[in-house]
């Protein structure tokens, strides 16, 4: 039996909007539908008082594939803005990431051998041996000053748990550097769409039939008769109903208003490292696009613990969530005519890149 679509692509977000485009250029029939009120996922902006606002936290878009790069620059102008965060500790700001800059402002060095020799004393206090936590994996890395202030209570807001109870992988990609470089992601490409992610998606989406606030899992059935082949970019264990657990992620509580000045912290975004602070980090908005608006819009980011129904954000990558994503992968293997991509549905955390270079490659497999 002939079926009116194609593909129907559950999500509107990056891996969705991209498989769809690359799909309907190559003649295939597609239905998109997101249980939201709008397309971009997470990282959808809208406009708030003339500006965009990252609706559920910072997105900066940073990669090294010229292919990828080249792909998001068909549907949006980017800037040149580069991340370079702010760590307040009670009331001292540091650099980030750490580099000679953080170095100076901790220690009072100057030179990179003096931040080597300061951070190799520190290092030798916690003795030899693979580190078993994270809290010795961040003190092998950059010593115990730096791990105390701006390590350490950031951490465990992030995670929700002490940092001798995460596991070291965690944090052993830490960026260090010695050199004077506030660079956060040191990428070949970096920036904002000048008008927004939401912007670049819906570009993306154009000519393609969208259902907004539709609910896959709740309509599965009908849905599902309408393609001869559904790519699933939701959550994975929620596709097979938490028949074999749900697996865990930390979410995301956010907090925003509009301020009446022209500019609240000087900064895109300032990491609140210390354990009293209940949120993580507090985002500036307009810094993202060089704002000159008359006012400022501000988000305050809280670190939240997840049950099933909230919104997942990081995937906890422990043995046990590892083991259990296994087993869901195995019976999405088995799943004839359904296609799982996208962070929720690898149960990864993806940078953007990553996401439209995974969308990319689907579809080129799907054409053949």
């Amino acid at each position: 039996m002939s079926r009116e679509y194609d593909y129907l692509i559950v999500g509107a977000g990056l891996f969705g909007a991209v498989f769809a485009r690359e799909m309907t250029d190559a003649g295939r029939r597609c239905l998109v539908v997101d249980r939201r009120g709008h397309v971009a996922g997470n990282a959808h902006t809208e406009t708030v008082e003339g500006v965009a606002v990252h609706r559920y936290g910072a997105h900066i878009f940073h990669t090294n594939d010229d292919a990828v790069w080249a792909y998001v620059n068909r549907f949006g102008r980017f800037n040149r803005f580069t991340n370079s965060p702010i760590a307040n500790y009670r009331g001292e700001l540091y650099n980030l990431p750490f580099n000679m800059n953080t170095f100076h402002q901790m220690w009072g060095v100057t030179t990179p051998a003096q931040a080597r020799e300061e951070i190799l004393r520190q290092q030798q206090a916690v003795g030899d041996g693979e580190p078993q936590n994270l809290e010795e994996q961040a003190i092998r890395l950059v010593g115990r000053d730096i791990y105390e202030k701006l390590v350490k209570g950031y951490t465990q807001k992030q995670w929700g748990r002490p940092c001798t109870e995460l596991p070291a992988f965690i944090i052993r990609r830490l960026p260090v550097r010695f050199t004077y470089d506030n660079n956060y992601f040191n990428a070949r490409y970096q920036g904002i769409p000048e008008d927004g992610y939401t912007a670049v998606v819906e570009r993306m989406l154009e000519g393609i039939e969208v259902r907004l606030d539709t609910d896959f899992l709740r309509q599965r059935r009908e849905l599902s008769a309408l393609a001869e082949t559904v790519v699933y970019t939701g959550p994975i264990d929620a596709y097979f109903d938490y028949r074999l657990g749900a697996l865990e992620y930390r979410s995301l509580r956010f907090e925003t208003e509009v301020l009446d000045t022209d500019n609240y912290q000087g900064n895109a975004v300032v990491n609140y490292t210390d354990a009293e602070t209940p949120y993580t980090r507090v985002i500036e908005h307009k810094h993202f696009t060089y704002g000159t608006q008359p006012k400022t819009v501000i988000t305050r980011e809280y670190s939240a613990a997840w049950q099933p129904g909230d919104e997942p954000y990081y995937p906890v990558n422990d043995q046990r969530n590892t083991a259990l994503y296994r087993r869901y992968a195995a019976l999405a293997e088995k799943e004839p005519h359904t296609l799982f991509g996208g962070r929720l549905g690898a149960y990864r955390y993806y940078d953007m890149d990553q996401v439209i270079a995974a969308a990319l490659t689907l579809a080129a497999q799907e054409r053949g």
